[in-house]
């Protein structure tokens, strides 16, 4: 008899391939499905781990392939890994061959000079802390979280080639980088045979500091594009259109200035808004293929708090072509709202 208090072992949806659009990560490398899950806010100590499981599993079972963490995710740091290995060991451990798992090292970790920043040290012991917390022996892509302008680039860029050389990574990342730093940090990679895989910017309808040099620059060295908070920390959704709700990320504090929230720029995202209702689209919908309109983009990275938004981002898929008069009404009110705060 079965026991109802105990869940079934997870077996993903055998149709979990037949909807995802899978594209090619540069010039090189794995194809990654044109949206992935970032554990960068809902994977912490402060979310039941049951509704984290609903949620990647429900990414998987839509042909999510990548998830993408980083040391410090959380609440409190470290937590949103750990919480992923118990989950990936419970359940996705074998489908490992079929994921992208993902994490980087940069910003603060732990307390002291050694745990922050671009050193070889900070790096490489923070990577031996992330496989112990999500129980793997290799991450698929380790990223350089940030440029840090106090260590010096070849440092950093020896850091990323010895975790791929020991064998703890496969592919080696950037994030943050602007065009200048990318190609120098590419060029060193390149010396020792370790390509630079993919950058991980900041990008959006209203945060396009990589249009006018860096998507050139990672087109010509044949890396790919995979694009954070293409929502802009939320703010390119409905939740903002009739002011600041009170658990809002806003509100909160979480990654997402009110100040930023000026009549002008709701103005924008109103406008934003019935551009996308006569597409058939929610603004994140809008947003989503917006963003995934350039071939030189790989990937959008989309958080999720619920089941129910994962899959109404994943819609976004539906409606991925745009005409030139809407691409031009786009433009009109996708202007920078000046919030990057990655600008290093």
């Amino acid at each position: 008899m079965t026991d109802p208090n105990i869940e079934p072992p997870y077996v993903a949806a055998a149709d979990r391939y037949e909807s995802m659009h899978f594209r090619q990560v540069g010039s090189r490398g794995p194809k990654l499905p044109a949206i992935s899950l970032g554990l960068w806010h809902n994977f912490g100590d402060d979310v039941p781990l049951m509704n984290q499981r609903a949620i990647l599993r429900r990414a998987f079972d839509l042909g999510i392939t990548h998830f993408d963490l980083a040391n410090n995710y959380g609440p409190p740091y470290g937590s949103a890994e750990k919480n992923f290995g118990r989950i990936f060991s419970e359940d996705f451990a074998g489908y490992r061959d079929e994921l992208i798992i993902s994490s980087k090292a940069g910003w603060d970790m732990w307390p002291g000079p050694y745990g922050f920043g671009g050193s070889r040290k900070y790096l490489l012991s923070s990577l031996d802390q992330s496989l112990t917390r999500m129980r793997l022996d290799h991450v698929d892509i380790f990223y350089s979280h940030r440029p840090d302008h106090d260590t010096p680039i070849e440092e950093t860029a020896g850091a990323l080639i010895s975790a791929v050389q020991q064998g703890k990574a496969l592919y080696a990342g950037i994030s943050s980088y602007k065009p200048e730093g990318t190609q120098k940090i590419a060029d060193l990679l390149a010396d020792a045979g370790v390509p630079l895989l993919i950058h991980q910017p900041s990008y959006s309808m209203v945060n396009r500091w990589i249009e006018p040099e860096l998507l050139g620059t990672l087109d010509a060295i044949g890396a790919g594009v995979i694009a954070f908070s293409p929502l802009a920390q939320g703010m390119l959704t409905d939740r903002y259109l009739d002011g600041i709700p009170a658990d809002s990320r806003a509100a909160q504090g979480k990654s997402l200035n009110p100040d930023w929230l000026t009549d002008d720029h709701i103005g924008h995202l109103r406008a934003l808004n019935d551009i996308a209702d006569a597409r058939g689209q929610s603004l994140a919908q809008l947003a989503l293929s917006w963003a995934l309109r350039d071939p030189r983009v790989t990937s959008v990275l989309i958080g999720a708090s619920s089941v129910e938004q994962l899959e109404n981002n994943v819609a976004a898929l539906d409606n991925l072509d745009f005409t030139d008069d809407e691409l031009a009404q786009i433009d009109q009110h996708a202007e920078d709202f000046g919030i990057n705060l990655w600008d290093l």
